[in-house]
């Protein structure tokens, strides 16, 4: 596939990726929203059809990466070029970072609703009727939106929950090409991997909020410390390495299994 094709096809997949994938968590989250109060199940099934929608409009175009992990996995599986990976990567990022631009637009109204109500953000109003920012807590009450964080802050934990669950999705998306053909399962592949995704998180989701993909968090949380969203804290920048360490290279452990298990 020619360079285009790769950065077009990732930008707009993983762009898609994270427009529902982060609707679903403000959906849930956000005051004024329909859908607030969903809970877990919404976030990990919404996350999986977030995970269908955009490798089926992707994926005959770039093959639908979507993920860094994957991007790894299948380079030293053998089944990506090498040289193709910055193209990748770049474009997932890209592609993440407006999937994010795109949530804050169709929930404005309710991320300024959230943001400004004294009981969400934890502090009262003064005698001028003002918010005291000085009170607002350091991490915001909506970075969940945007990205990840642990129940318990452990590194190491933290880290080897990533690392396990993207071993898991990566090696599943790799061994869909044992079949008679070897040409992986089409379409069908793209709803098993969602599939997996709701297992992985409804099973292995609640340490971390299971990234299992670094531009899943990292684009999000550029674009939550850049948004002039008020009383919205800190980005949490101290633990971003986490879901972009763990799942690099838990995709990398899963293209080396790959090869010992599989081919």
């Amino acid at each position: 596939m020619s360079s285009s094709d790769i950065f077009i096809g990732e930008t707009i997949g993983t762009a898609v990726l994270i427009l529902l994938g982060g609707g679903v968590c403000a959906a849930v989250t956000l005051k004024s929203s329909k859908a607030r109060d969903a809970g877990w199940l919404a976030i990990t099934f919404g996350w999986g059809f977030a995970v269908l929608t955009g490798a089926y409009l992707a994926g005959g175009v770039s093959g639908a990466h979507l993920n860094p992990a994957v991007t790894v996995g299948l380079a030293i599986q053998g089944g990506t070029e090498w040289g193709d990976a910055p193209l990748y990567l770049g474009s997932q990022l890209l592609g993440a970072m407006i999937g994010a631009l795109l949530v804050w637009a169709v929930y404005y109204g309710q991320f300024h609703a959230h943001l400004t109500d004294p009981e969400t953000i934890g502090t009262t109003p003064t005698d001028e009727g003002m918010v005291d920012r000085a009170a607002a807590p350091k991490a915001g009450p909506v970075l969940g939106i945007f990205s990840t964080g642990p129940e318990i802050r452990n590194g190491v934990q933290n880290v080897i929950t990533e690392i396990i669950a993207t071993v898991v999705l990566v090696l599943a998306i790799l061994t869909q090409g044992l079949n008679d053909e070897g040409n992986g399962l089409g379409a069908l592949g793209a709803l098993i991997t969602a599939l997996v995704v709701v297992g992985i998180g409804l099973s292995l989701g609640g340490p971390t909020g299971y990234a299992i993909n670094p531009v899943r968090d990292l684009g999000p949380r550029i674009v939550h410390a850049l948004l002039p969203l008020p009383n919205k804290g800190g980005s949490d920048w101290g633990y971003a390495w986490v879901p972009i360490v763990g799942p690099l290279v838990g995709g990398a452990l899963a293209g080396g299994l790959y090869n010992l298990a599989f081919a």
